[in-house]
């Protein structure tokens, strides 16, 4: 299991081994030693979430505030995704900024997502399958969420606007400064 960091601090890609034969393939998706050991401090996870999208949809920003915070470990089971991560962390350098990353089944990485970030991803192939982990569990009253297309967050989905499949809760999400004034 090797850790790349990203331009957002505490969030990182993670590549497991990969073992390949005329069989196919096998890796170890979740190992809580090895990624401890490559996380730097334990950590439980709680709830595995399991979605399956159209190609252009989208999904996010989202988040969950306060006692509900979550940390992620992301992956893509079938399919390709867009990956986008917002740090909303006020006393992080990266503050605002966001980092974003195509994930894919063919190619087995994985994001990690600490708590306090926003996170969003946009389907690239019909019937996507993408899976994560939380540290915590979902709670209604405390999720929160940031518009996709937030001009002050500038984030390129790579796909034409007329084409993306949102959902209506998501279309009205507040923006990055109306949450942090």
């Amino acid at each position: 299991m090797t850790r790349t960091d990203t331009t957002l601090k505490d969030c990182f890609t993670i590549e497991p081994v990969v073992y390949t034969d005329k069989r196919g393939l096998f890796y170890e998706s979740y190992n809580k030693e090895k990624f401890e050991a490559v996380l730097g401090y334990p950590i439980k996870f709680v709830q595995d979430n399991h979605s399956v999208s159209q190609k252009g949809t989208l999904r996010g920003l989202h988040f969950q505030k306060g006692d509900h915070a979550q940390a992620k470990l992301v992956r893509v089971v079938r399919g390709s995704v867009l990956d986008v991560v917002v740090d909303l962390r006020p006393e992080s350098p990266t503050f605002g900024k966001h980092y974003k990353t195509r994930l894919s089944a063919a190619q087995s990485t994985m994001l990690f997502i600490p708590r306090g970030m926003a996170h969003g991803f946009l389907a690239l192939e019909n019937d996507t399958v993408f899976t994560y982990k939380c540290d915590n569990y979902y709670a209604r009253e405390s999720e929160s969420g940031i518009h996709y297309a937030d001009p002050e967050l500038k984030i390129d989905w790579e796909f034409p606007e007329d084409q993306l499949i949102v959902s209506e809760k998501d279309l009205n999400l507040p923006s990055i400064k109306t949450l942090f004034p």
